[in-house]
């Protein structure tokens, strides 16, 4: 009865003061522990701004380190003795426990924006739900059974506890990494795995900041291709930059717990962009989630103190606040009832519907379930603690909004300069954009841009280079690298179709075909020898037609020695012209018809002498004349000299007319020797050194080969120093040119005819192509460009354009001739240095046949002397007047007679006596 009477007195003593007095405090000392320049601090002293009503709440902040342990004690402690009635502000993994332990043992409340944890203490209000229910909800949604699965011990392992926690109970494969204790090369080493095994689903769990660069790096390894799912456990998708992992098209799904497309919500967030806001050109950064956390945080301190003075229960702070770290420690009396203020509030705020349970801990509250379309991203779901997971997808993946978007968009093409793809134009200084450029691919991807439909930015891949992965980053580099990392969409330009790097990006069908060649340096001409009429012929064969002419002669000779058919009568003696009898008779000074004694005797032993013609001179006379093809006044009676001479006149027919044949090549094109002519001179030889472009593709075949000749090539070509590759094909073909032969260049053939064909046209092509491959487009994988731009290629086939802009490129644009100038030798009129030989051998006859002469005439003036017993000089003289005169016999031979020894023994009388019968004789 005592008790209750106290207790009603109590009661009637309170409503009295409260009338008067107001025991309820004005101001409410609330503090922060946030760190410096963080984005929750900005964002509470915005919601303070939105909250002045009565009680107003007065912030008492310290700027902490969330991971010091003596920064946060000591701020604590220093706002615990100011007398603050709740402290709301962030916390992690290393201070947490420190946190708690003095909330509970002095009673203050602590509202947090930071990772939910599990704890019995319940003056810690988590304003951050708990995801690990709607993240398995999505994940049987998804049907995974294996899956990995990162994540931060910064944040907590709550959410990873109740998925191992549930794999265990279903069977699902949950591959756990810490990405703490991730490196680059542990990081790698997942996604080589994930590759071999063909999977690629992937959970992120991790605070926004650790959780953008995890992305960067994932986009810079190429791993945001269409192959991979990654879901991320954070509630805050729409505050992550999801722009180069669309490019990639890898499936994207995640959580939002801020609706923005509300209202009030969308209101407060405009008003959130002007707060404070100097400078109106620069937007202030959007409200993160956790942000929209502190707003609501500090609504719900706000909610609660309100309801406190509404009940009018007495919360003031009298005295001295005590010591924190008290033994034992003092706990503050009202601390309960405003942690069970707390508890109790129900409002609606950025983050939906808040509401806590006996724990602190939000319950009863919606999660907005993302994915990341091509055209940006779109909710597909949602998850509550009543309905789970809904599905309330409005489109399919891979459906009709994977092309959303191609003409209302600007994308961006990497290429690379270089002729004739493209080229920078004359004037494109005073040029902008595309206009800059010309060349065959910049009229590529304009035809490809007018089939598929869609606008687009030439870009040149700042690097230089076509793109290939380095061996100890694993990077990709050049143009590959562009799309591999979301910086280009589209890659147009002559890059090569390979497996590694169609395993990192997609390619359509070849727009050209080609193969590694060789490119040297033109040799010089070589200059026609003096003898160079005789090229037509090998030196072997003009040995053989020596030897079978002279072969010929002798046995036309022997066998018109054996053949009794070549031997005739002879009716005059040797030297001398058959004279008729009239001729003799008078000669002698006798009347026709009667003829001396003497004279008949001596005419019948004549006509009793046999001759032969072919002598041995006169056989080769008529051998080198048939060979010559002019005859000769003498030819064979027997049927064995004819046999021979029938054969020889074959022999040089066939010998003659392929001479014939060959000599007007032979003279009339300009021929040059080449030091190569395929890969095997090349690996043979280390004279002259061969080199390739470095990072592409043509290196890439030669470190890959397993052929003896090419895997020779490539020990060669790593080893040699200086090295021998080449950071772009102008430098390649620049040191082709000042190499003086001693360098060869290793490239494409389509590059190797084009250069063929231009100034100063001193390149060229040797052998064949090593290898066959193609060019085509690239894009990245999952693009939904990838099939437009595929078929669009095969239309160009089709309609010939690709042949059109090849000849327009390459020769109808040419320096150095016409399309096959550079492969066959170019014919040209004779000039005097390819006969030259010719005339030689005219003149050297001409001089020997002179100098035969002059030993005849002298050796016959010299025989003459002797018989006519006279002196060489008289003899010399004689001779050069009978030959000067003219007057001879027929055919110019000079009739010589008969007579006395007397009469002979006369100076000069038998050449006069005989000049004058012969005179007379005509």
């Amino acid at each position: 009865m005592q008790r209750s009477f106290t207790l009603l007195y109590t009661s009637l003593l309170g409503i009295c003061l409260g009338s008067n007095a107001g025991p309820y405090p004005s101001n409410i000392n609330i503090g922060g522990l946030f760190p410096a320049d963080s984005h929750e601090h900005e964002v509470f002293r915005f919601a303070l701004s939105h909250h002045q009503d009565f009680p107003k709440l007065v912030p008492q902040v310290d700027m902490i380190k969330t991971g010091n342990s003596f920064s946060m004690t000591y701020a604590f402690c220093s706002q615990f003795s100011k007398g603050v009635y709740a402290i709301i502000g962030l916390y992690d993994r290393k201070t947490v426990n420190m946190l708690m332990s003095f909330c509970g043992a002095l009673h203050v409340c602590f509202v947090t924006p930071s990772f939910p944890i599990e704890t019995a203490n319940q003056f810690v209000i988590q304003l951050r739900p708990e995801l690990q229910d709607a993240l398995v909800g999505v994940i049987e949604h998804y049907a995974w059974n294996k899956f990995v699965y990162m994540y931060s011990s910064d944040s907590g392992l709550s959410v990873l506890q109740k998925v191992l926690d549930t794999a265990a109970e279903r069977n699902w494969l949950v591959t756990s990494v810490n990405i703490q204790s991730m490196t680059e090369a542990s990081f790698l080493k997942v996604f080589q795995d994930l590759d071999k095994r063909k999977e690629g689903q992937i959970i992120i769990d991790c605070e926004t900041e650790r959780l953008t660069s995890i992305l960067q790096k994932i986009v810079e390894h190429g791993k945001n291709a269409k192959s991979y799912h990654y879901i991320l456990a954070n509630l805050g998708f729409l505050d992550i930059d999801l722009t180069d992992l669309r490019k990639g098209g890898a499936n994207i799904t995640g959580f939002q717990l801020v609706n923005q497309s509300e209202p009030e919500v969308s209101h407060i967030v405009q008003q959130w962009t002007e707060f404070e806001n100097k400078d109106a050109k620069v937007q202030r950064r959007n409200l993160r989630y956790t942000g929209a956390l502190t707003y609501d945080g500090v609504k719900v301190m706000a909610t609660a103190f309100q309801n406190l003075r509404k009940q009018r229960i007495d919360i003031s702070r009298r005295g001295n606040a005590g010591e924190c770290l008290a033994n034992p420690p003092a706990p503050w009396g009202q601390g309960i009832d405003i942690q069970r203020a707390l508890q109790q509030v129900r409002i609606d705020g950025l983050t939906g519907h808040i509401q806590f349970n006996e724990k602190g801990r939000r319950t009863n509250f919606t999660v907005s379930v993302m994915e990341l379309a091509p055209s940006g991203p779109k909710k597909v779901g949602y998850w509550n603690e009543e309905e789970k997971y809904v599905n309330t997808a409005t489109y399919q993946r891979g459906s009709n909004d994977s092309t959303y978007g191609l003409q209302n968009r600007t994308y961006i093409v990497t290429t690379i300069l270089e002729s004739p793809y493209v080229m920078l134009k004359k004037n494109h200084e005073q040029l902008s954009g595309n206009d800059k450029y010309e060349g065959y691919i910049v009229e590529l991807a304009a035809e490809i841009a007018k089939h598929v439909g869609y606008h687009y930015k030439l870009k040149v891949v700042s690097d230089g280079k076509y793109g290939a992965r380095d061996a100890d980053t694993k990077m990709w580099n050049g143009m590959v690298g562009e799309l591999v990392y979301g910086k280009a969409d589209v890659a147009v330009a002559p890059l090569t179709i390979t497996l590694v790097r169609e395993e990192v990006i997609d390619f359509s069908k070849p727009f050209m075909s080609l193969g590694i060649s060789i490119m040297i340096k033109k040799p010089t001409k070589s200059k026609p020898g003096v003898f160079s009429f005789l090229d037509p012929l090998a030196y072997e064969i003009w040995m053989c037609i020596v030897f079978a002419y002279i072969g010929v002669s002798v046995v036309l000779f022997l066998v018109s020695r054996f053949s009794p058919y070549e031997w005739h009568g002879d009716e005059c003696e040797d030297g001398a012209e058959p004279q008729t009898p009239t001729q003799t008779n008078g000669a002698n000074g006798t009347q026709p018809g009667q003829a001396a004694p003497g004279q008949q005797n001596q005419q019948t032993q004549q006509s009793q002498e046999q001759t032969n013609e072919f002598g041995i001179f006169n056989s080769l006379w008529f051998s080198l004349g048939a060979f010559m093809q002019q005859g000769c006044d003498i030819s064979p009676r027997s049927l064995s000299g004819r046999i021979v001479g029938g054969v020889w006149w074959f022999f040089t027919l066939i010998i003659i007319s392929s001479y014939t044949a060959n000599l007007a090549a032979f003279l009339t094109v300009e021929r040059m020797v080449s030091p190569i002519e395929s890969a095997e001179d090349l690996a043979k030889q280390t004279e002259i050194a061969y080199g390739t472009l470095d990072a592409g593709s043509t290196k890439e075949f030669f470190r890959r080969s397993k052929i003896a000749v090419f895997e020779k090539m490539w020990s060669y070509m790593k080893s040699a120093d200086p090295s021998v590759f080449v950071k772009t094909t102008d430098e390649g073909v620049s040191r082709v040119r000042k190499s003086k032969g001693k360098y060869a260049y290793l490239l494409e053939s389509t590059m190797n005819e084009y250069i063929e064909q231009r100034k100063p046209c001193d390149t060229m092509k040797v052998g064949g192509n090593l290898d066959s491959k193609g060019y085509g487009i690239a894009t990245p994988k999952g693009s939904p460009l990838r099939i437009p731009v595929n078929l669009a290629v095969l239309k160009l086939n089709e309609q010939a354009v690709l042949d059109k802009l090849k000849n327009k490129w390459w020769y109808d644009k040419g320096e150095c001739g016409s399309k096959d100038s550079g492969r066959k030798d170019k014919t040209s009129a004779l000039s005097l240095s390819n006969v030259a030989g010719v005339f030689y051998i005219l003149i050297g006859g001409l001089g020997l046949a002179m100098l035969v002469a002059l030993v005849e005439f002298c050796y016959k003036s010299r025989t003459e002397s002797r018989r006519m017993k006279q002196s060489i000089n008289d003899a010399l003289h004689c001779s050069t007047m009978s030959r000067l005169s003219g007057n001879g016999g027929e055919n110019g031979r000079i009739l010589t007679h008969d007579f006395p020894k007397a009469v002979q023994s006369l100076p000069c009388m038998s050449h006069t006596a005989s000049m004058g019968l012969g005179a007379s004789g005509m």
